[in-house]
């Protein structure tokens, strides 16, 4: 097989990678269809909600791939990852929340999996490709030497932020052919191409049904106080997994007339610290993992838009790095924001849409 003309696909059973695994063998690639399997069963999740990145809804999805792949006249492999999820998402999502920090395991399963082991492992299975294609809504550009994730032509679907632990040379063997597309025109060519899946709904939640407490269920996480700024304690927790900064619903706690808040989750006293509005606005954050696409824009102090989540709307931002620290570096918001969450990821953008680096969350700084 002259593999200079195949590419393997991601495939999660859903409309974008279905379509995307369509239009790259219309396009006269050789494509073989590839999905990593990462369910086994351990955990009780809710049967009935299927969409989800992880549940039993994986062994439909399974079923959808192979009935594309069938339809396409493609070649089509599973990967077994289960134990690689469970080792790098699975536990850095628990160890994370009863840390006090809110994980992102989006992030670490596109790096560590869907970009890493799933290539790595088919590889090794004897499968020969060029080039690795998913159907994320996010492009690529090369400038000075150096590959950059782009955001796609579609914000509202944007997916960027989850990728910015691709490395240039990562990144120059992966494809994106959805990146200049809408989801509408997404679902339009799906029907056009007669794909099964063209009205399937997308998975929305990291855990099927969204609950996180049957991953917790071997090692139930200690209640504990739900306190103010002043240490006052006004109830208790069930346990910091269930907390997120930011949250209002289902505190269970209340002190006046206004709203309270999760504006904290303190791992070291077992608390979470609650407060009003006001209370979850920073001015800016340190993060000391940060890593730079082109590492020679490490040093001194530089201008970007910074997003702080997936739902967050980039904002302008400079960005310092801190000498002696290892790569980290501060950033400090030209406007203070709302629920800067350590443990979640800092992303900074270009005015014109390239990931320029990204890194985790250390810690917020209030607003003065």
């Amino acid at each position: 097989m002259d593999n200079k003309h195949t590419v393997a696909v991601g495939l999660s059973g859903g409309v974008d990678s279905s379509l995307a695994a369509a239009l790259l063998a219309e396009q006269g690639y050789t494509v073989i269809g590839l999905t990593m399997k990462i369910w086994k069963g351990a955990y009780r999740v809710q049967e009935g909600l299927k969409h989800a990145c992880f549940g039993p809804g994986e062994e439909e999805d399974i079923v959808a791939c192979e009935k594309l792949c069938a339809s396409l006249g493609i070649e089509y492999r599973v990967i077994d990852l289960s134990d690689d999820y469970e080792k790098h998402v699975v536990e850095y999502f628990r160890r994370e929340y009863l840390e006090g920090r809110t994980p992102n395991p989006c992030i670490v399963c596109n790096r560590e999996l869907k970009f890493g082991f799933l290539v790595d492992r088919a590889r090794a299975a004897g499968l020969a490709f060029d080039c690795f294609a998913t159907g994320h809504y996010a492009r690529k550009e090369t400038r000075g030497g150096v590959t950059y994730v782009r955001t796609a032509v579609d914000a509202s679907k944007d997916q960027t932020y989850f990728l910015y632990g691709l490395e240039s040379p990562r990144l120059e063997k992966i494809l994106f052919p959805l990146g200049e597309m809408t989801k509408e025109k997404v679902r339009s060519l799906a029907r056009e191409h007669g794909l099964e899946v063209a009205e399937k709904p997308e998975s929305q939640d990291f855990v099927a049904g969204g609950d996180y407490a049957p991953l917790f269920e071997s090692e139930p996480p200690e209640p504990g106080d739900i306190v103010d700024t002043a240490g006052k304690a006004l109830g208790r927790h069930r346990g910091l997994p269930f907390y997120t900064v930011g949250q209002r619903r289902g505190i269970g706690v209340s002190s006046g007339p206004e709203p309270l808040y999760v504006l904290a989750l303190d791992a070291e006293r077992n608390r979470v610290v609650v407060g009003p509005n006001t209370g979850l606005f920073s001015r800016g954050l340190a993060c000391a993992n940060f890593r730079f696409q082109d590492p020679t824009m490490a040093g001194g102090t530089l201008r970007g838009l910074a997003k702080i989540r997936q739902n967050h709307k980039p904002v302008p931002c400079s960005v310092t790095c801190r000498a002696g620290s290892g790569g980290g570096v501060a950033a400090e918001f030209d406007i203070a924001q709302r629920a800067v969450a350590p443990g979640q990821s800092f992303v900074l953008y270009s005015e014109d849409g390239l990931v320029l680096g990204g890194g985790t969350i250390d810690a917020a700084v209030p607003a003065e």
